[in-house]
């Protein structure tokens, strides 16, 4: 662009520095992720010298905060969000989420989306009995939704009373399945309490019924992923989690990305308070 040539050298200490810069605002929102009313969450691939990592995704409507680590397990969770977090985290059914709410108590709002996915599925399954239930499922959820949308038309106690018939009619027909595999492995998710870690969002508005923002915000990852074909070290990996929180904070907050960044080189080098991202 400026017709100067630089070597990867120099572009890799350019970086370095711009991490380093990065650090405290990045530890200051690593810190409140424990104290959080409410949390979605999700995990995608990343490469690290040809090993297979995993890019962490925590995040809620004034910030998102990636973390990058070796595992894919419960154990990234309770180092991150300890082992008595209170609030609520939104997520899919993969198996970590369901053991850090076993270990830890942890109250789990389970993806509608995901779900919806699933039951799609079925209803388009080539079995008929199958797909018939698949089918009158989906109508239960259409009829939730609708409801959810039109949550201003009625009164708190009506709309309770309206989603307490739906999510009950939904919770009938999901534990009476045909004799499919499939259906019987979608019923045991709806045993007893396991349900209302789907329905959570019913009782408590600040919960969001889907993780469909966690994801969005993970596709960042995805991209820079195919792109750079991952990192080649701790330096690498330490860079691009403080870069992808600054990028997606910044983006919910409505700040410029470059401005932050130049601030919070300037103060590191002049041993000045570093910006912060938290508000």
């Amino acid at each position: 662009m400026y017709g100067l040539e630089l070597s990867r050298g120099l572009l890799s200490k350019g970086v370095q520095k711009a991490s380093d810069a990065l650090q405290t605002p990045y530890e200051q929102l690593m810190g409140q992720l424990p104290y959080e009313y409410y949390l979605g969450v999700d995990e995608t691939g990343h490469k690290d010298d040809g090993k297979l990592h995993w890019s962490w995704c925590f995040q809620n409507s004034r910030y998102g905060v990636f973390h990058i680590n070796p595992s894919r397990g419960s154990q990234v969770l309770k180092a991150v969000l300890g082992e008595t977090f209170k609030g609520t985290l939104g997520s899919d059914y993969y198996s970590a989420y369901q053991k850090y709410m076993k270990d830890c108590s942890v109250l789990i709002q389970y993806c509608m989306a995901h779900l919806i996915r699933e039951i799609r599925f079925l209803a388009e399954h080539s079995n008929i009995t199958l797909s018939r239930w698949g089918q009158k499922l989906l109508e239960w959820m259409k009829k939730l939704f609708e409801t959810l949308h039109r949550r201003a038309d009625y009164t708190e106690s009506g709309f309770n009373r309206r989603m307490e018939r739906i999510k009950q009619g939904f919770l009938k027909q999901v534990r009476r399945p045909p004799d499919h595999k499939l259906a019987r492995k979608l019923k045991k998710r709806f045993k007893g309490k396991k349900a209302d870690n789907y329905f959570v969002f019913l009782t408590d508005p600040s919960v969001e019924p889907t993780n469909n923002s966690t994801e969005q915000a993970i596709r960042y990852l995805v991209i820079d992923r195919l792109v750079t074909q991952g990192t080649r070290g701790q330096k690498g990996m330490r860079w691009c989690e403080r870069a992808w929180t600054v990028v997606a904070t910044c983006k919910r907050q409505g700040r410029n990305v470059f401005e932050f960044i130049h601030e919070a080189i300037i103060a590191h080098w002049t041993n000045q308070q570093s910006p912060t991202l938290l508000c």
